[in-house]
Parts: C-alpha cells; sequence; structure tokens
C-alpha cells in the first residue's frame, strides 16, 4: 500500500537549500534531518510504540507520512502488537504480502504544535551539526601525514590547543620539541599524525618531534624532493639536539646532499630554524651498506666496517682519537646512525678490536692444541686460514688442507683423521653427560646453542627449553661466558626458545 502524499512544500526545499549551502553539507543530510524530526513529532501524537516513517519529496517538498507494520509468521510471538501482525491478519487488507515485509498505512498530515516544532528544531540542528563532524572528519583525515599551521588558543597541563580553523587540534606535550615555550597566540607548524573520530568532533594529533615532520619540512624547502628527484631513504631524530637524513639522487649528475644544503646553506637553514636549532646532518644514501655506515657515522672517520647480515649488527672500528666523535654526546651520533640503519652498531677502538681478535684466536688456537694434539705454531696456521672450529677441519677437502702452507697431503690427512676422531669421541661424550645431567631433547633443537653452551647451561641447571626461554640475555652471557656470544646473540637464542609459546 502506498503512502499518501500531500501538497507540494517548496519552502521545505528551500529551508534544506540554505542549511546545506549555509553550513558547507549535503542537501539530502539535512532532508534527512528533517524527516527524522517529523518521525518524532508524529510519534509524540500516535504514540511511540508505533513505527513511523517520513518522506520528503526531493523535488516537490511534499511531506508523505505512514505506519508501518511487519508481517510475522503465524507461529511466531509478537512482540509489539503496535508494529507487528500475522501474516492472516495482514492478507485481509493485501493478499499478496509475504513474512518479513511491511503492511504500510497511510496517515494524515499533522499540524505541528510548539513542543513539535521544537523537538524538530533540535532534531535538525542535531543532525546538522553531526554532518558537519562527519564533513571534518573525512576533510582531516586526508590530511594524515602532511603538515598544517594552527594558533594557539589554550594551553592545558602542558597540551597545546591550536585553532586550525574549522576545528581544534591537539599537540601532546611529549610532541612538542623540547625547551620550546607557546603562548596564546602563537602560529604553530606541526605534523597531522592521527585523527580520530569522536563524539564531539574529530580529534586531530599533531607532532613536531616525529622523523616525518623533518621530512615534509625538506620536501616543502627542497624542490628537488618535491617533484621526486631527490628522495628521502630514512630519517632518524633526537628532537631539539641532532638529526640525521638519508638522501639520494637516481641522476648521477644532482648531488642530493647539495640540493639539500642550498645556495650557503639557505634550505637547511630554514628547517633548523623551525626545529629550534636542532643539528641536521645531511647523509648521501648509498646501496653499498658499508658505504652507507661510514656516511651515517660522519663526522667521525672510520678504519674498518664488518657487517653481521644474520644477526643483523654491525661492527665499526675507529681510530682511537675518533672514537668519542663516533659515539657522540650521550651515544647520540651511533644512536642515530643505528636508527638510520635499522640494525644495531658496535664501535670499537683499533686497539679494542685487536685486542679482542687477539683474545679470539688465543682460546681457537688453545682449541685446536686441545683437540688435534698440535704445536701452536700449526694451530695459528688454521686460524689464519679462516678455520675456527675443528668440525670445519673434519669437513673441508683434504686438497683445500694440503694447499696451506708448510702443510701436504699427509699433514692433512692426519689433521683431518684427528678431527674427525674428535668429533666422535665429543659426540659420545655428550650424549654420556647429557643423559646423566637430564638435558631435554628439545633444548638441543634451539639455533645457536652448540654441545659446549648445553653441557654448560645444564651444569647451571638450565635443562629444558622453558629454562632457557624465562633467561634473560645478560643472564645466558653470564652463565656461558662473557666472550662465548655477544647480546645480540644471546637475545636471538632466547627469542627462539620462546617460538613455541606462540604458537
Amino acid at each position: 500500500m502506498e503512502t499518501t502524499e500531500n501538497m507540494p512544500r517548496p519552502e521545505i526545499i528551500l529551508v534544506a537549500d540554505t542549511v546545506a549551502r549555509e553550513k558547507s553539507i549535503e542537501r539530502n543530510d539535512v532532508l534527512e534531518a528533517m524527516e527524522i524530526a517529523i518521525q518524532k513529532a508524529a510519534r509524540s501524537k500516535y504514540g511511540f510504540e508505533h513505527d513511523i516513517r517520513a518522506h520528503i519529496d526531493r523535488k516537490s517538498g511534499a511531506i508523505s507520512l505512514a505506519r508501518y507494520r511487519e508481517v510475522v509468521a503465524d507461529d511466531v510471538e509478537i512482540e509489539n502488537e503496535s508494529s507487528q501482525l500475522y501474516l492472516d491478519e495482514a492478507q485481509a487488507y493485501d493478499p499478496d504480502i509475504k513474512v518479513g515485509e511491511f503492511l504500510i498505512d497511510p496517515l494524515p498530515p499533522i499540524d505541528f504544535g510548539r513542543i513539535a516544532a521544537q523537538t524538530a528544531k533540535q532534531v535538525i540542528v542535531q543532525k546538522v551539526r553531526e554532518a558537519e563532524r562527519n564533513k571534518q572528519f573525512e576533510e582531516y583525515k586526508e590530511k594524515i601525514g602532511t603538515i598544517i599551521n594552527g594558533t594557539v588558543k589554550r594551553i592545558e597541563f602542558g597540551n597545546i590547543i591550536l585553532d586550525i580553523g574549522k576545528t581544534e587540534a591537539i599537540l601532546r606535550r611529549d610532541e612538542i620539541i623540547p625547551r620550546e615555550k607557546f603562548k596564546n597566540g602563537d602560529r604553530i607548524r606541526a605534523y597531522v599524525l592521527d585523527v580520530r573520530r569522536e563524539n564531539k568532533g574529530p580529534q586531530i594529533f599533531l607532532s613536531r618531534t616525529c622523523p616525518e615532520f623533518l621530512a615534509k619540512l625538506f620536501t616543502s624547502e627542497v624542490p628537488e624532493i618535491y617533484d621526486g628527484i631527490v628522495k628521502i631513504m630514512g630519517v632518524a631524530r633526537d628532537p631539539g639536539s641532532k638529526a640525521k637524513i638519508a638522501v639520494r639522487a637516481e641522476d648521477m649528475t644532482i648531488d642530493p646532499v647539495g640540493a639539500c644544503v642550498g645556495l650557503r646553506g639557505i634550505r637547511v637553514q630554514a628547517v633548523v630554524t623551525e626545529l629550534q636549532g636542532e643539528k641536521i646532518d645531511i647523509v648521501p644514501h648509498s646501496e653499498d651498506r658499508a658505504q652507507f655506515i661510514v656516511s651515517a657515522l660522519s663526522p667521525a672517520e672510520v678504519s674498518k666496517v664488518v657487517i653481521d647480515e644474520e644477526n643483523n649488527r654491525i661492527e665499526v672500528v675507529v681510530p682511537q682519537e675518533q672514537f668519542s666523535i663516533a659515539i657522540g654526546r650521550r651515544g647520540q651520533n651511533v644512536k642515530l646512525a643505528s636508527q638510520l640503519l635499522g640494525c644495531d652498531i658496535d664501535v670499537l677502538t683499533e686497539e679494542q678490536e685487536q685486542e679482542r681478535r687477539s683474545n679470539e684466536n688465543k682460546v681457537r688456537s688453545q682449541r685446536f692444541m686441545e683437540a688435534l694434539d698440535v704445536d701452536e705454531m700449526i694451530a695459528h696456521l688454521l686460524i689464519a686460514e679462516g678455520f675456527s672450529k675443528v668440525d670445519e677441519i673434519a669437513l673441508v677437502s683434504l686438497n683445500d688442507l694440503a694447499e696451506i702452507e708448510g702443510f701436504d697431503e699427509d699433514v692433512a690427512q692426519e689433521l683431518q683423521s684427528r678431527a674427525k676422531e674428535y668429533i666422535a669421541k665429543r659426540d659420545q661424550e655428550f650424549e654420556k653427560q647429557s643423559k646423566s645431567l637430564g638435558i631435554d631433547d628439545k633444548l638441543q633443537t634451539v639455533d645457536g646453542l652448540d654441545r659446549d653452551m648445553l653441557l654448560t647451561l645444564a651444569n647451571a641447571n638450565i635443562k629444558t627449553i622453558d629454562d632457557l626461554a624465562d633467561l634473560a640475555a645478560d643472564e645466558l652471557i653470564e652463565i656461558l661466558g662473557e666472550n662465548t656470544i655477544s647480546v645480540q646473540e644471546a637475545n636471538k637464542i632466547i627469542m627462539n626458545a620462546r617460538e613455541h609459546w606462540f604458537e
């Protein structure tokens, strides 16, 4: 059954158009708000238990009003007699109607009284505000990842509330550069971190400390970055103190660092000024990781770089006089370089590296002398050729072993024979000890642990995979011995032991 439409009401369309234009929202949103207002007024007259719906014709403005009753099966219990009826009752009005459809009864137009008109006004105002908030949310959501300007409106518990035009934004105190002071009326530029939908309107969160803010400042100051000729490959910041930014140019004829610095440093100085004097190192990015590391640690001069891909760790060797420069004040230089590269960097002086290498060689030499029953000279020759474990000597080809200066085929064969004999004896001894100590089989499968480590752990009462997983890195290093593994290797072993927790 169709609803009965009233006379055309062009004034309703005119009001909707005016409100939509003034509030910059959709005309349909205003008309929907009017329909809800009319429905509320009608329900207050006929009873709130009824499902009364209003419709405004989008062209003529004519208002139609109707009561909707849902058709339910005869064997279903009716919850609300005013908004539901059984199928046999509904078919008395409309023989073709089915379960789940609505029987629509047209209602006469209502005369808006003072209370009904006030209710309608409140609903329209509420809906218009809601539409405005939704529009603002969508508008500012698109600005996430950009820089906006605002004026300080008020300061609450260290958090700054900014007037950004149509709404407010918040710059939390932990997103403000240290030592920055603002007062009411100050103009601020900040990066849009996030926009969240809230009942009172969109909440816009800003930042001046995130690395993206520095990247966007360079994008606005350097035309080559804006045009995509120069690319920002990474940013690391200690807000208000120091920052490093890695840049590269696809065109080899363009100097990316020079483009970012600008004539007489005018471009980088504009960014520095905005960031309250934050010192900025502009680093040329390189596909050669070792070269990139050297650039990232500037102004320090690097003697040697050792990259451990497996543990995502880098060891950098510098002259003694460059050590403090490489580390930086409060470890700042090496920390920023680590952030830029996305891995841990260990800085050693040439003397420290030499001492450590000497200690490592001493341990290896002693191991070879005991395991293979050879003198110190042969042990040193094996170390010089890159051998670090007895297992490697047992597995290498005889030809490779015989080619070592001072060795021949007989020496090579004897060394390999002794190595295999040592391994067989060691494995047999390990099996015997692991059983007597009660080492769990699962513990023996953890990557990064050798037999000596397993026995050492068992003697310290670490006999199951859960015992190992419960350890901290420093505890594991203390049990195994300080020169046995690094902090990164200890963390990796422990995480391997914890894998079964997350399965």
